[in-house]
């Protein structure tokens, strides 16, 4: 009886787990027969997004990044299709970031430095541009609301040519890319700075490096989305004050002459000696 019985759980438990293997072997042709279908419908391709949030100066590791299936057609600019792209030499030289990600957020190059590098100034001047800082104080740079990132006109207050004040736009859209010790693109928090280095080409440096040992520079911040060029600006004191006017008196007795300014809709009249 006893054998009878040891035979029947035999014969059941090998057929649970005969059962068992084909229904597993249906689970897994209907998964690739579905994965077939989805990649019928749209291609896809692996990329690499980050696991967890990453915030700038941290240091990437391999457990920060995983592989996900994407739209081949929708892939963006400068993603990570392998390990090894992300990693070449392992963990000996890894990438730091330079612009917070959340979580599952692709992996792009823009966004970490290049394997080894450091995330400082370095890092963010492309080719053919340099370094360059300016001493700024309050009203100079915008009441402290200027970021690492921002795009900035520069205005130029001397004596111009014919010895009359003039201000004058002498560069436009130039990149900070660092307020006093910070290059953190995503500080959100105002900073008054004393000083701001832009990425600038060797002529701008040198016309900056002039101007600032010749008059005083003023920094106007350009908007996100403005990509208009800037007009040529120049304004002098006599433009801005108004045209000038000399009246002569008549010849009976001294002549006197007078100089009207006009300071928007007053006019003020002040003597001054005759020239002839």
């Amino acid at each position: 009886m006893r054998l009878v019985f040891g035979l029947v759980l035999l014969i059941g438990v090998g057929l649970a787990g005969f059962a068992v293997k084909i229904a597993m072997e249906q689970f897994n042709q209907y998964q690739v027969a579905l994965a077939e279908q989805r990649d019928a419908i749209l291609p896809t391709t692996d990329i690499f997004v980050v696991t967890r949030q990453l915030r700038y100066g941290e240091r990437l590791a391999p457990g920060d990044v995983q592989a996900i299936r994407w739209p081949a057609e929708f892939v963006p600019f400068g993603s990570f299709t392998t390990l090894e792209e992300i990693f070449p030499n392992g963990e000996e030289d890894r990438r730091v970031v330079l612009r917070a990600m959340e979580q599952h957020e692709p992996l792009l190059a823009a966004k970490v430095t290049a394997p080894g590098e450091d995330a400082g100034v370095a890092s963010r001047l492309e080719q053919g541009t340099q370094a360059f800082t300016l001493q700024i104080d309050v009203v100079a740079g915008v009441s402290g609301f200027l970021r690492p990132g921002d795009r900035v006109d520069v205005y130029w207050t001397g004596t111009g040519r014919n010895g009359d004040s003039v201000t004058r736009l002498i560069r436009s859209s130039l990149q900070i890319v660092a307020l006093d010790q910070t290059a953190d693109t995503d500080r959100n928090n105002p900073i008054i700075a004393r000083t701001i280095t832009f990425a600038a080409r060797p002529t701008d440096i040198a016309a900056l490096t002039q101007a600032q040992a010749a008059g005083r520079l003023t920094l106007a911040l350009v908007g996100l989305n403005d990509e208009s060029a800037s007009e040529t600006v120049e304004v002098s004191r006599d433009e801005l004050l108004g045209e000038r006017e000399v009246v002569a008196e008549a010849a009976e007795g001294p002549r006197v002459c007078t100089v009207r300014h006009r300071r928007g809709a007053d006019v003020v009249e002040m003597q001054v000696p005759c020239t002839n």
